[in-house]
């Protein structure tokens, strides 16, 4: 069922504002590290736990979600998950204990799981497969302006209100997207369309998502999902800050800086995929096209820092994470991939698949520098070895897309 313009704009906006909001929620822990340190006496570690809580509650409720957007649609789904959200943001709010802080922020994680998944299921619903591409971008482009708001204009203010008031007011934010999205979505599929409501039933019934994970597609962008779009949004979100100053010698104030400029960077170059997909898709250009052309620059960009080491600035790293993004066309591709009735789970599954990247990224290069520093080689070689197996894990990520090409099976066959 495709929409009117009008309708379109009203559906997009109100998906999009509200995932900038949970982009804030995301990120905005960083900014406020010291201020939960100075009240509650938070250390390294627990900061660290704090932020990752928000992780499990998203990822554990990757897959049930799935189901739901395929059996409920997306806005009975995405309501009542931001019904959790709001709960967490009260409750953060009120806490006064690590343990409180923990909790909150695990059902933050849970209620703004949707936040993407819910409007790329929509889309697929709705919109035309060049829409959904340019619609997929700047979704994505919002969630860069909401990391933006995370920082200064968070920092900004924080004296005036303190990180409590803060989260009350997102508390609102959210009723108010809430209210929004209950106004301009469509009644969902399952309510309005008998024959996708059984269609979707059906799904549900069917074997789960044993025939996702084993879809040709979906086998075959796992591994660019997991390795180097895991691995940009891993660097974009933690490892960018260390290699400006433990390897390039940034002061933290100059590293803060560079991290602003990373992610405009990554928004302007989301906001321009989105202006073009739809121009390319019409040429005939498909996604999987561009990111048969589009990897290589970004596995070069990456060769070319580790070699640069502390030379490797802002800039550099800018650059490699705006080559990463065509890895982003990969999800409306998915999308497309599968009928409608099983987008949502389609989609969420391979959203975990990114999310188990981040995870995995993170933690492994943090593995690898403090294990070759433990084994007497120097900083800078650690950052420049462990990025270096990032590297090769995505030139394997990338020959295995490559390998799994449909027209390559067919053309061996002929």
């Amino acid at each position: 069922m495709s929409l009117r313009l009008r309708q379109a704009v009203s559906l997009f906006a109100a998906f999009a504002l509200t995932y900038f909001f949970s982009a804030l929620l995301r990120a905005v822990t960083a900014t406020l590290a010291p201020a939960f340190s100075a009240e509650l006496g938070l250390g390294a570690a627990d900061l660290g736990l704090l932020a990752g809580a928000y992780f499990f509650g998203f990822a554990a409720l990757q897959l049930p979600m799935g189901r739901a957007l395929d059996r409920w649609g997306p806005r009975r789904t995405q309501l009542a998950l931001l019904g959790v959200a709001v709960l967490g943001c009260v409750a953060f709010a009120q806490a006064q204990t690590l343990a409180g802080l923990i909790a909150s922020r695990v059902l933050i994680g849970a209620g703004v799981a949707a936040c993407l998944m819910a409007p790329l299921t929509s889309f697929r619903r709705h919109f035309t497969p060049a829409a959904q591409l340019r619609a997929n971008s700047w979704m994505l482009m919002t969630g860069s302006l909401g990391i933006l708001a995370s920082t200064l204009p968070v920092q900004w203010l924080l004296p005036l209100w303190g990180w409590r008031g803060l989260f009350w007011a997102l508390a609102l934010l959210l009723l108010l997207c809430m209210v929004m999205l209950a106004v301009v979505l469509p009644r969902d599929d399952a309510e309005s369309d008998g024959t996708l409501a059984g269609a979707a039933r059906a799904a549900v019934a069917d074997d789960g998502y044993a025939s996702i994970v084993r879809h040709p597609m979906f086998v075959r962008l796992a591994p660019l999902a997991f390795v180097m779009y895991g691995g940009m949004i891993a660097v974009q979100a933690l490892w960018a800050g260390p290699w400006l100053t433990q390897v390039g010698g940034a002061t933290a104030t100059v590293a803060a800086q560079g991290l602003f400029a990373i992610n405009l960077a990554m928004l302007l170059a989301f906001l321009a995929w989105g202006a073009v997909m739809p121009r390319l898709a019409r040429k005939g250009v498909t996604a999987a096209a561009l990111l048969t052309w589009g990897a290589p620059p970004a596995l070069l960009l990456l060769a070319w820092n580790v070699v640069q080491g502390p030379a490797a600035g802002a800039l550099h790293w800018a650059a490699w994470c705006v080559a990463c993004t065509c890895i982003s066309l990969s999800q409306p591709a998915l999308g497309q991939a599968f009928p409608a009735h099983l987008a949502g789970r389609a989609l969420s599954a391979y959203n975990l698949v990114i999310f188990g990247g981040v995870f995995s990224v993170q933690w492994g290069l943090g593995l690898l520098v403090d294990a070759l520093e433990g084994a007497g080689v120097g900083r800078v070689a650690a950052f420049q070895l462990a990025f270096s197996a990032l590297g090769l894990a995505s030139v394997l990520a990338y020959l295995w897309f490559l390998a799994r090409d449909p027209a390559r099976g067919r053309a061996s066959c002929e």
